[in-house]
């Protein structure tokens, strides 16, 4: 019996440890044969002995497993790093058939506080290295639908979060990245799809190294069930965006934790108003739109908060 991803070959970025890890794995136990990039280099361990970087210790994973993996030590930041990167999966199994960006860093700052690095690390890490990646795959499915007259298979399964969904006062840098991944997710399904190729962006939930201050109000189980914040929660969904029988999924977002998965509306037009005239003057923007927002709760905004609420049940 054939595995869902047999035969294809991925790409995770930010693999080494957390919700990147989990989804390598996932990816792999699904059939798929898959490149783990993180930027974590060789250490030592306890005693003192040189250990494995984080990215080939999971690759060493999959493959003790039965698996196909091996490891990219490198920034997808970097432009030329990431196109090593999609070079290597081309090279080692042929051809990129997915590609799954989560690489990413904190810098969480209020807007007033925060300082330009903080700011520009963060869009640099997730909304750069997401354009960097995507770049040179597109490239790649391109050229692979034009040499074959025709659609190949392509996944890209990209990351963003609940911070941009909801606003995040203390993640002003964050947000943004998160939101700018969004709209680069839908400007990239729709000038894919005719080569066969679909995006789609997840909202995760996860307790990673990455986010551990920010969850660590929510206390693990004790009692041997499976933490709501686990990132095995969300890798399964991972498994399916990049599968054969998501072929119809494009263009989606989707927020995924504990055991439960929203697909989440674009947003839609609440009101409309027209000018009496050719343009609109001050005073009839005035009459119009002030008592629009006259009732309107002061923290209900464009940020769609609610979606902090949902869990499974």
């Amino acid at each position: 019996m054939s595995l869902p991803l047999d035969g294809l070959s991925a790409i995770v970025t930010g693999a080494g440890r957390g919700l990147g890890r989990a989804e390598a794995l996932e990816l792999a136990r699904l059939g798929a044969a898959v490149v783990v990039n993180d930027y974590g280099q060789p250490g030592r361990d306890g005693s003192g002995e040189a250990s494995a970087a984080p990215a080939e210790q999971v690759a060493q994973e999959i493959r003790a497993a039965g698996g196909r993996a091996g490891a990219h030590l490198g920034d997808v930041s970097g432009h030329e790093q990431a196109r090593v990167l999609v070079e290597l999966a081309v090279e080692t199994y042929g051809q990129l058939d997915i590609l799954v960006n989560n690489a990413g860093i904190l810098r969480d700052r209020m807007i007033f506080s925060m300082t330009e690095d903080e700011w520009d690390s963060v869009i640099r890490v997730h909304l750069k290295g997401h354009f960097n990646t995507t770049h040179f795959a597109a490239a790649h499915w391109r050229a692979r639908s034009k040499a074959a007259g025709g659609p190949v298979y392509g996944r890209i399964v990209n990351t963003s979060s609940e911070a941009f969904l909801a606003g995040s006062a203390g993640q002003p840098n964050y947000a943004a990245a998160k939101g700018g991944i969004v709209g680069l997710t839908t400007s990239t399904a729709l000038a894919l799809a005719k080569y066969g190729v679909t995006a789609n962006v997840i909202c995760p939930r996860a307790r990673t190294r990455m986010t551990e201050d920010v969850f660590a109000g929510f206390q693990e189980p004790q009692d041997g069930r499976l933490d709501a914040l686990a990132p095995e929660h969300v890798s399964p969904l991972v498994g399916y965006l990049a599968s054969p029988a998501a072929a119809q999924v494009n263009g989606q977002l989707l927020v995924v934790h504990g055991g439960m998965v929203a697909i989440v509306e674009r947003p839609k037009v609440a009101a409309k108003f027209d000018a009496a005239k050719e343009t609109f003057s001050f005073d009839e923007l005035d009459e119009l739109i002030s008592p629009y927002y006259a009732d309107r709760p002061p923290n209900e905004t464009f940020a769609a908060a609610e979606v902090l609420g949902l869990k499974r049940g």
